[in-house]
Order: C-alpha cells, then sequence, then structure tokens
C-alpha cells in the first residue's frame, strides 16, 4: 500500500480507520485517510517504514506533530523516552533482536505518536514487524475498541517480547563462556569474546532500561487520557515484564565482569607459572655452565705458554690438575644440588 521508496522498500505498511474496535476504511493516500477520519470517526493508525522528510512532514502538518518529535523520528538512534506535546505523546522504543551466528544485537527505533484519535507508528527499520501486532489487535475488537493507548500497549507489549529471545541468546553465550573460562584457560579470542559480549549487554541495557520508565509513566493509573481499567493492568503488565529482562540484563552484566576477573586470573597466574618455569631453567642451565667452567678454568690455565709454571715439572702435576678438575665440578654440583638449581 502506498508508493514505493526508490530502493523498494514501501513507506506505508498499512493505513486503517477503525470504529468500535473493527477497521472500516483502508484509504490508499495520507489525504484520503484524514478525510475518512473526519467523516467516520473512531481512531486511525497509519503505519509508516523509513518514511522520507517530505512524507513525515506530510503527516506531520495534518497533525500539527511537534518539530522536535518528527525530527527525532527521522534521525533515529534515539533513546527509550516519553514526550507530551500539548494532545500528542511521542513514545520513542528500541527493538532488539539478537543474531546467534554472531553473537550481536540489532537495535532499531520504533516511533509512535499516539493522539486522541489517531495512531503514527514510525519504523526505521524491518524489523519489528508491527503488522503482527495490527492482526493480533484486529482480532480483539473489544481491547482496539478502547482507543489509541490500546494500540499503543499492543505495540509496546510486543517489543518486550521480542527482547525475550535477546536474553535467551544471551543467557546462552554467558553458559558457554563459563564453560570455557577454565577449558581455554588463557585463550586470547576468549578474553576478546567476553570483552564483545559485555559490549552487546551493555547496548541492551540501554535499550531496555530507559523503558522502564516510559512503561512506569504510562501505567501510573485510569486517570491517565481517561485510560481503562483493564487497559492500564495490561500496562503494569508489560511494565512488571521489562522490569524482570531489566533485571536479568543486571545478572548478566555481573556475571560477565565476575567471568572476566576470573579469566585475567587464570592468564595472570599461567603467566606467573611461565615465568616461574622459565626461572627455574635458567637456574639449571646457570648451574651447569658453572660446572662446566670450573674444569675449563683449570685446563686453560695450565695451558698458558709461561715457561715458569712449577707444576709442569712435577710428576704429580697431571693428576693433580684433573683431581682439581673433577673436585670443582663435584663441589659445585653439591652446592647447586643444595640450592635446588638442580
Amino acid at each position: 500500500m502506498g508508493a514505493a521508496r526508490g530502493r523498494g522498500i514501501v513507506t506505508v505498511v498499512d493505513n486503517a480507520i477503525y470504529v468500535e474496535g473493527r477497521r472500516v476504511a483502508s484509504p490508499e493516500k495520507f489525504d484520503q485517510t484524514f478525510e475518512a477520519l473526519r467523516d467516520l470517526g473512531g481512531m486511525a493508525w497509519l503505519g509508516l517504514r523509513e518514511p522520507s522528510a517530505a512524507e513525515l512532514g506530510v503527516v506531520a502538518a495534518e497533525l500539527s506533530l511537534h518539530d522536535l518529535a518528527v525530527e527525532d523520528a527521522l534521525k533515529g538512534q534515539q533513546r527509550s523516552k516519553l514526550e507530551t506535546f500539548g494532545d500528542t505523546m511521542s513514545i520513542v522504543v528500541r527493538s532488539a533482536r539478537y543474531h546467534d551466528d554472531t553473537e550481536t544485537v540489532e537495535f532499531s527505533d520504533v516511533h509512535v505518536f499516539v493522539g486522541a484519535a489517531y495512531v503514527v507508528t514510525v519504523c526505521q527499520a524491518m524489523s519489528p514487524d508491527l503488522a503482527v501486532v495490527r492482526r493480533r489487535m484486529e482480532g480483539l475488537p473489544s481491547l482496539l475498541a478502547m482507543g489509541p493507548l490500546a494500540i499503543l500497549y499492543g505495540i509496546l507489549d510486543e517489543i518486550v517480547d521480542g527482547y525475550l529471545p535477546v536474553v535467551a541468546g544471551l543467557e546462552n553465550d554467558i553458559d558457554e563462556i563459563e564453560d570455557q573460562i577454565f577449558g581455554e584457560r588463557g585463550s586470547v579470542s576468549l578474553s576478546q569474546r567476553i570483552y564483545e559480549l559485555h559490549r552487546e549487554v551493555i547496548g541492551f541495557q540501554r535499550a531496555v532500561h530507559p523503558l522502564a520508565a516510559v512503561l512506569q509513566d504510562l501505567s501510573k493509573g485510569p486517570a491517565r487520557q481517561g485510560a481503562d481499567v483493564e487497559l492500564t493492568r495490561r500496562l503494569r503488565d508489560v511494565h512488571d515484564h521489562i522490569l524482570r529482562v531489566d533485571d536479568r540484563i543486571d545478572g548478566f552484566r555481573s556475571l560477565l565482569d565476575n567471568a572476566l576477573r576470573a579469566h585475567s586470573t587464570i592468564v595472570a597466574q599461567e603467566q606467573t607459572e611461565a615465568s616461574f618455569a622459565q626461572n627455574e631453567e635458567i637456574k639449571r642451565i646457570s648451574a651447569w655452565a658453572a660446572i662446566l667452567f670450573a674444569p675449563s678454568l683449570v685446563g686453560t690455565t695450565y695451558g698458558m705458554n709461561f715457561h715458569h709454571i712449577p707444576e709442569l715439572s712435577w710428576i704429580w702435576g697431571y693428576p693433580f690438575a684433573l683431581s682439581l678438575m673433577a673436585a670443582l665440578s663435584v663441589g659445585l654440583f653439591v652446592v647447586f644440588k643444595r640450592l635446588r638449581w638442580l
């Protein structure tokens, strides 16, 4: 539905008018949507994906959306937040999807504009698929009849449920790391994996943690924008879910911090053991060098070409030199053995 962008991505995902929770019209153009909304009443739900500034500008002009909120929707890469501009709420939510092959988490922004009689969703990527939310909400007309806030609940519930596979993926990676710590010991690749996973967990927490405050604000009570009591309960349930996810992420960070410390300790221990082994090897080499040097010293002394060396004419000179070499070598061997250099 709607015109396609140059690169083939459809900007308008879906466009519908709902009266008492049931779809009564599916306009093909923006201006038809607003005309039908004025004629039929009810509420409009307009879904956009990666709209251009001109396309979003048409919607913003018709619905009097605030410039700052529109700018955030076009820019993307925003933290989850809730802002109120007159009668319109602007909500930014970050969806997450886990890629097991690369052990990374992919984030995308979802901007939701909620007014008294309309909801406009702006997605900056192919994920999440809000068509799933629309189908589920259309299957529950009594819930959809509660108004724009019910649509917002459906979107938030879908995004928060999408966090659970991310939690499961990260938890599985952390379990693998804990198994590898004492297996691979000082592996450089393991250390790098811990750092990279820690970075993904921090990024995930930055997406989840602010959303808890948004949901807390939305679920304060039925007094907010005349929300139905049942709808308020549902928002509180989503708030409870996001708090549990946030707690799990805190636990992940603690586990990774402990894993990094344990791995660093093992690396330091291995370096110490390697240094100790190297020192022992140097001691053995030095000891044997000293033992071999002793007879060489005696031999080179008597090998000098001097005429006045008394022992050269002594009958016991040769046995004496050999005995001296042996005595020095044995003496040094005993000394180094007692010092445990050998």
